[in-house]
Order: structure tokens, then C-alpha cells, then sequence
């Protein structure tokens, strides 16, 4: 499963500071804790449960599951007959029993330079409280679900956490969704109360948030599902007073008094109102492990997004100890994590896992190349930022700018880098090693999902030597495996299906209100593993590289291909910044690869770079992959914090 020795290391991995302070010193404690995390998991795990606080202790079995269709409904419990609150765990734990109260949480970096906020553990235990009591008042209840609109301010983190101090389970949707996909997420998951904001600004473009709130709560009642409560934060039209957090909240540095915000008397509330009457004093309650905390929507084959459900303990347990491993999280840190709270990695890598850690993090409402493609690095360098977490999509895009705008700033405070998203191409893995962390910070590349809670393939710094471009191997109590099409598993150097063969306290539990959809998706075509989709491929080392989702193979002329792959191959010349493959009919070959490439600044496109890109495809992969058509496309749709949107249909490519 992973080798018994490392490999000869052939990229540094880590100062000798980060060896003599990390948690995995080395490859062999990695494998020591490895195997006894997988023969042993009531021991490993109740180890770290140990550092939690638990209303009542767990009986029984510590992890019981069955993920074989054939034998039965698939379930996963963890911990049965322990009761906590997440809430507690993250703050008043920090706050009165490790006496973190006046350290800060958070670094709040609005959209506009100068726009900031630092807020303590002990004020935002007293903000969530506050809300929590705004939450009860609306008659929210524990089991309730409230979803959440809003974009990276405090009060999101806030919100998310006062439904878990009273039990309720949030539905967080992604601020740069539209009101449709707003509503069939409220609808689904039949949403009793939804928190907003007025709006914001990603980078020069306004957003009013209010306004497409109100249209998702009208296409809900034209459905017959009225939500009676709008709860909105006023972000952009706010002033100094009015702030939930107290005097040390400015105004934001581009108000919008003029903002236009619908308002409706029956339905709407305001937050900071409610706030100013709500005690900043609420007990939490107390659930049980297998309750759920949140519902987060990811896509799904059907085009009907799949409600995916985490629950208390586990979830708590698995971010807690993936963020302080993989991060090498120590007390004086400051990380980011430039995902958005929208997503998957700002549950867990913003929210859940840092918190639950005591530590410091930024919280970044802007863009990466906004006002300027520098300013990233400026705020490393303003906050001394020490572990740093993004995207490849984003790394590609600051590439194409070249390295001046990096080195403009010192980034002496940096020690690991991390990405997150898609498997990262070795071309940007390299210039995010050299330029940005300046061949001195080990790379951790996590492969995870939605569905998975936190990272479940990854490097450990100073523990796992680094190889460009792959995920590495297994965390701790995860045991991959790789199978072929007949659901046979392979050994050796391999490529397949990446499966998993049993379960880890932080995976997903079903698909809200849909058990047999859960079960058909991740269970029915290998019964006995937890198919996660993607295809991996095993090298001659053990280590575990990610070749895209199986949805995305081609079968051109009968050989499947990855369109991650040849991506990754375009992205390797260097007149191209950034590239996305699509399938396209063909009447030989069943499909044909369509290329669209964007170029670095200062690139022309012309016959002569088609063909050398061509070349370059041909001699990375084989005969078989040579693109039939590339286009240039002078940008892919970006979200807020970087990550590449594209989701073309073949029926926009060129006839």
C-alpha cells in the first residue's frame, strides 16, 4: 500500500527548523502512525478524541460501517453514544481552557486594500453566541436547517457557527451562484430561514446579493416552499454603528449609500438590529456524534447537485487532526486558505480545521488580481503569513504574469505551501516551488472531495519526500486502492479507478434526503469501496497521482485519455498559461480532443505555436492524444478566489 522505505528523495522537502518542530518528523513515524491508524483506528483515533471535549463519552464500537451494497444499507458511524458541540470545541474551549481569548482568530482583508478587521477568539465566541440567541428567536430549532448567502466577511464564519452552537445544520451556497441554483438548494434541503448580505464587490464589479436572494425566495414560493425569514447583514451599505463587531469595524473603504436594496417588511430582518438585542451569552447544545452539522451542494452526473451531509464528531475529528498534520499547524502561525467559504475547503480549511487548532488565519474577500496581480504576496507580507493554501487554477493564472510581480514582495515569513482543487500540473508545481516559496517551502498537493471532509491523499511536510504533481500517499486511517474495470484491484504500478476500502471518521454519511442516491454514486459500481470518480494512477514508488475525473476521459479511437492530462501537457509549454479540453464528436473516432489554450502575456498565437503545441501532446502522452483542434481563448471563467469554472459543452465548440 505505501512503501516500506521512501524513495531517494529528488526534491527537498523542508528547512531543517520545519524537520526538528514538525509532527511527522520523518518517512518512518509517517508509516509507524499509518499502520496503526489503520489496524488500530479506535486507539489512533481515541487518542486524538482526547483533546476534545465530550458531554458524554462514547459506548460500544468506536467505528462501525458496512460499505457493500450487497450485504445491506451502506452506513458509517463513528463514536457512538459521545455528545459534543462543535461550537464549544472551537471557542469556548480556546477561550476559557486554553486561555487563547485575546488571540486572533482572524484577520479579516476586505476587497479593497486597507479594508480590514481582527477579530480575537473571545469576540468571535461572543458574536457567535449573539447570533445563536438571534437564531432561537426566530424560532430556529435544533435539526432546522438555515441556508447561508453571503460573501468571505466575519459574520459568515458567525452565522455558520451559531446553527451549530444550537444544533441547527447550515446550507452554505457559493456567493457567485444564481438565484436558481440558490433556490433548489434552499428547496431540497427545505431550508426554514436564509441569512444574507446586501452585497459586495469581487474586485471592480458589484454584486447585489439582496437582490438576487429575493429572486431565489420568489422562485421558492412560485414553487410552493415560502421562506418566511431573510435575515440581511448590511456589508456595503453599513455604517461604523451599525457593525455587528463592535466600533473596531470600519465602514467598508467603497460604501455603496446608494445601493439599491429591496426590502420586504413581512420577511426581511436586520442583522445588526437583532444583534443589538441578542445576550452574547447562549449554552450550546449538545448533540449527538452522528447528528448532522451541514449540508454542502457539489454537482452531480444527473445535473441535480447531490446534498452532501457531514456529521458532528467525525467531521470535527478529521479536520482537525488533517489541518494540524498536513499544515504542520504550530502555535505562531499565520495561514490562508484563499478558497471560499462556498466551498468544501473553506469548511474545513477555513472554518472547521484552523479553529478547532486555535490558530491564526486571513480571511480574504477579494480577488488574487486585484487592484493588482501583486496582491497576494503583499498580503503574505502585510499579516507574515506562514502557511499559504490556493489553487492551481490560481497559481496558472498568476504564472502567466510572470515572476516580478512575486518578487516585489519579500515572502521571508512563508514555510509550507499547499494546493487544492485539481491535480496541479508539474510546470506550476515548479514555478510555485521556485518563485514563491523560493526552493525553501515543501508543496503539500492534497487530493480530497466534498464527499471526503478533508484531505485523504497528501504529502507530509518533512515527512514525505515530493514528487510534482502528485498527491503522495494516504492520510491516516485512509486505505486506497486502485481497480480495473471489472472492480479487480491492482497491485504495483497501476492505473484505474481510485477507490477506498474503508471509512475515515470525516467522510460523508449520505445524500440529503436521497439515501439510495448516496448509495447508486459512490457504492453500486464496486461494491465493497467508496468509488470516488477520478482515476489514479500508482507508480513504481507507491505514489498516488490523480488523472482526472473518470467523467472527463475521452474515448478517442477506443483509448481512454484524461483531459487533466493533456491539460496538464499544453500547460507545460511555456507560451501557455493556462489550458481546458473538451470532447468533441467525431465521425472516425468517436470523440476528438478540442484544446483551449490562454497564452502568457506578450504570446502570439499563429500556426507554428499549434503546431509545437501539437508536438508537445504527441510527445508527452502518445500519437493517440494529438489535439485536433486548439483555440485561443484569451481567459477561462475564474471564481472569487481563483479556481477555473469551465464547464463547456461540446455544443459551443466551432463547427
Amino acid at each position: 500500500m505505501i512503501p516500506d522505505k521512501p524513495p531517494k528523495e529528488d526534491v527537498f522537502h523542508g528547512s531543517e527548523d520545519l524537520k526538528k518542530q514538525a509532527h511527522i518528523p520523518s518517512f518512518e513515524k509517517y508509516k509507524e502512525l499509518y499502520v496503526k491508524s489503520i489496524e488500530n483506528p479506535d486507539e489512533f483515533w481515541g487518542d486524538i478524541a482526547k483533546d476534545f471535549f465530550w458531554k458524554t463519552k462514547h459506548t460500544g464500537q468506536f467505528l462501525d460501517y458496512n460499505f457493500d451494497v450487497t450485504k445491506g444499507e451502506i452506513f458509517v458511524k463513528f463514536m457512538e453514544g459521545a455528545s459534543t458541540n462543535i461550537s464549544y470545541n472551537l471557542l469556548d474551549r480556546n477561550v476559557h481552557e486554553k486561555k487563547l481569548g485575546d488571540k486572533v482568530a482572524f484577520y479579516w482583508e476586505g476587497n479593497e486594500p486597507g479594508d480590514e478587521l481582527t477579530v480575537t477568539y473571545r469576540e468571535l465566541l461572543q458574536r457567535v453566541c449573539q447570533f445563536a440567541n438571534v437564531l432561537k428567536s426566530q424560532g430556529v430549532n435544533k435539526g432546522d436547517r438555515v441556508s447561508i448567502y453571503m460573501p468571505m466577511v466575519v459574520e459568515l464564519v458567525v452565522a455558520m457557527l451559531a446553527c451549530i452552537r444550537i444544533g441547527a445544520v447550515h446550507s452554505i451556497v457559493f456567493a457567485g451562484f444564481s438565484s436558481e441554483s440558490l433556490c433548489e438548494r434552499i428547496m431540497d434541503s427545505q431550508c426554514s430561514l436564509i441569512v444574507t448580505a446586501d452585497g459586495f464587490y469581487r474586485g471592480d464589479k458589484l454584486i447585489n446579493l439582496k437582490l438576487l436572494a429575493d429572486e431565489a425566495l420568489q422562485k421558492c414560493r412560485d414553487k410552493g416552499f415560502p421562506v418566511e425569514k431573510c435575515i440581511m447583514l448590511k456589508h456595503l451599505s453599513k455604517g461604523a454603528e451599525e457593525t455587528s463587531l463592535g466600533s473596531q469595524s470600519p465602514p467598508a473603504k467603497r460604501p455603496c449609500p446608494d445601493l439599491q436594496v429591496p426590502w420586504n417588511p413581512k420577511v426581511d430582518l436586520c442583522w445588526h438590529s437583532l444583534v443589538r438585542e441578542a445576550s452574547d451569552e447562549c449554552e450550546p447544545e449538545w448533540c449527538e456524534s452522528e447528528d448532522p452539522i451541514f449540508i454542502l451542494y457539489t454537482s452531480g452526473s444527473t445535473g441535480k447537485p447531490k446534498g452532501v451531509l457531514h456529521t458532528v464528531s467525525g467531521y470535527m475529528l478529521y479536520t482537525a487532526t488533517t489541518f494540524k498534520l498536513v499544515f504542520d499547524h504550530q502555535p505562531d502561525d499565520i495561514y490562508w486558505c484563499t478558497a471560499d467559504i462556498g466551498w468544501i475547503t473553506g469548511h474545513s480549511y477555513i472554518t472547521y480545521g484552523p479553529l478547532a487548532n486555535g490558530a491564526t488565519s486571513v480571511l480574504f474577500e477579494g480577488l488574487p488580481t486585484y487592484p493588482d496581480v501583486s496582491r497576494m504576496w503583499e498580503i503574505v507580507d502585510k499579516y507574515h503569513v506562514t502557511k499559504f493554501y490556493t489553487a492551481p487554477t490560481a497559481i496558472r493564472l498568476l504564472m502567466k504574469y510572470g515572476s516580478e510581480p512575486v518578487q516585489k514582495y519579500k515572502r521571508e515569513s512563508l514555510k509550507v505551501l499547499g494546493t487544492v482543487g485539481e491535480p496541479i500540473n508539474p510546470e506550476a508545481w515548479q514555478w510555485y516551488y521556485t518563485v514563491v516559496g523560493e526552493r525553501r517551502c515543501p508543496i503539500v498537493d492534497t487530493f480530497w472531495q466534498t464527499e471526503t471532509g478533508g484531505h485523504v491523499l497528501t504529502p507530509l511536510p518533512a515527512a514525505t519526500p515530493m514528487k510534482p504533481g502528485s498527491a503522495t500517499f494516504p492520510f491516516f486511517g485512509v486505505v486506497p486502492a486502485i481497480l480495473n474495470e471489472s472492480g479487480e484491484e491492482l497491485e504495483g504500478p497501476s492505473e484505474g479507478y481510485l477507490v477506498f476500502k474503508q471509512p475515515w471518521p470525516g467522510v460523508m454519511r449520505t445524500v440529503y434526503g436521497n439515501h439510495q442516491r448516496f448509495e447508486t454514486t459512490y457504492f453500486k459500481k464496486f461494491p465493497g469501496y467508496y468509488v470516488t470518480g477520478d482515476g489514479c494512477r500508482r507508480d513504481k514508488d507507491g505514489y498516488y497521482w490523480i488523472t482526472g475525473r473518470i467523467d472527463d476521459m475521452l474515448n478517442v479511437s477506443g483509448h481512454l485519455l484524461s483531459t487533466a492530462e493533456v491539460e496538464s501537457a499544453l500547460a507545460e509549454h511555456e507560451a501557455v498559461a493556462e489550458a481546458a479540453v473538451v470532447g468533441r464528436p467525431h465521425p472516425v473516432k468517436g470523440e476528438s480532443l478540442y484544446c483551449f489554450v490562454t497564452l502568457t502575456d506578450g504570446v502570439t498565437y499563429n500556426r507554428t505555436l499549434e503546431a509545437e503545441l501539437k508536438k508537445q501532446v504527441r510527445e508527452k502522452i502518445g500519437a493517440i492524444a494529438t489535439p485536433d483542434f486548439i483555440q485561443n481563448a484569451p481567459g477561462l471563467p475564474k471564481t472569487r478566489s481563483g479556481g477555473s469554472i469551465w464547464t463547456l459543452d461540446r455544443s459551443q465548440c466551432p463547427p
